[in-house]
């Protein structure tokens, strides 16, 4: 297979390239400007054979010619921003990636036989007023706040692609990807799990945004990852999103106490002023996953944090 990584120095997008690389008889191009990602993450990676990076930004034409005169067998586009410190701080390099960049791509595969797989994200829902949310609910999202660079942005190319599915029968799968931790996720982009574990194991406060009873469904990454490859390697094309995520909801100070305690940590537990517009439910519905993936996560909350503690405290 050839194959394109789009945001391949990030935490979802190295974490698959290393997956396809195992494959000797697999070629596999990683793209990412490396705004937000890292190069330390695909370091070892592309001295490896079949095994080729280019730093550049998607929403940059060159990209378009880049895909055409290479004919991929698969494209998986990552490249935008998915944390929201980083997201808030770029929200025009966020709205172009999600819109533009996709748009590239698009161009680049029309009347092609490539596959390409958009990940979407949970975040479409906004603050969801349905629990669990399943692909049928149209979100709940403030379309002028300073998340909206990334959620609209992210709807925005959902209707790109579907309009593009039905005009040109381009094959394109949709996955809402619903908050995943793990491995290569740079420890300080912000996110829940990756902010906690590293103020916990420094003996740091640990900070929660708001009252702490938001929920989040964690997803440990190989789970995520079994289910994107999954989606894409269906021999049919599928003709609306699917939610990818760990249906076990739990309190985000829940997770705040259970780090704790898994680190022996002596930390106190300190509440910030929460977030603008932050969901305060996430609950994926994934009968749609189970149904036509075959597919449910494996991997247990405390499995996974297990893991992640041992990557942070190297």
């Amino acid at each position: 297979m050839k194959i394109l990584i789009t945001g391949g120095a990030g935490f979802l997008g190295s974490n698959l390239a290393y997956r396809y690389a195992n494959n000797k008889e697999n070629e596999v191009y990683i793209v990412d400007n490396l705004s937000t990602g890292k190069i330390e993450n695909i370091e070892e990676l592309i001295l490896k054979e079949k095994v080729y990076f280019l730093e550049e930004d998607i929403c940059n034409n060159k990209i378009a010619e880049f895909i055409k005169n290479n004919k991929f067998d698969y494209i998986y586009n990552f490249a935008c921003p998915a944390s929201p410190k980083y997201y808030l701080e770029f929200p025009i390099e966020t709205w172009n990636a999600s819109i533009l960049g996709v748009k590239n791509i698009l161009d680049a595969i029309k009347g092609s036989k490539t596959k390409m797989l958009q990940t979407s994200t949970s975040e479409i829902y906004g603050n969801a007023l349905q629990t669990p949310q399943d692909e049928s609910y149209f979100g709940n999202v403030n379309c002028i706040g300073v998340r909206a660079c990334y959620d609209e942005g992210k709807r925005a190319a959902e209707t790109l692609i579907f309009d593009h599915k039905r005009l040109y029968g381009t094959d394109i799968r949709v996955v809402r990807i619903f908050n995943t931790y793990g491995e290569k996720m740079n420890s300080e982009d912000g996110r829940i799990i990756s902010n906690f574990i590293n103020q916990a194991i420094n003996n740091e406060d640990i900070t929660i945004y708001g009252s702490g009873n938001q929920t989040r469904s964690f997803c440990y990454i190989e789970d995520t990852l079994d289910a994107i490859i999954a989606l894409m390697e269906l021999p049919d094309p599928v003709e609306f999103p699917i939610n990818v995520g760990n249906p076990s909801e739990i309190k985000v100070l829940e997770v705040a106490k259970l780090v704790k305690e898994m680190t022996n940590s002596k930390s106190n537990i300190v509440f910030c002023k929460e977030m603008k517009d932050d969901p305060q439910r996430r609950k994926p519905n994934i009968s749609c996953a189970i149904e036509i993936l075959k597919w449910r996560p494996k991997v247990s909350l405390e499995e996974g944090l297990k893991k992640c503690i041992e990557y942070y405290g190297r």
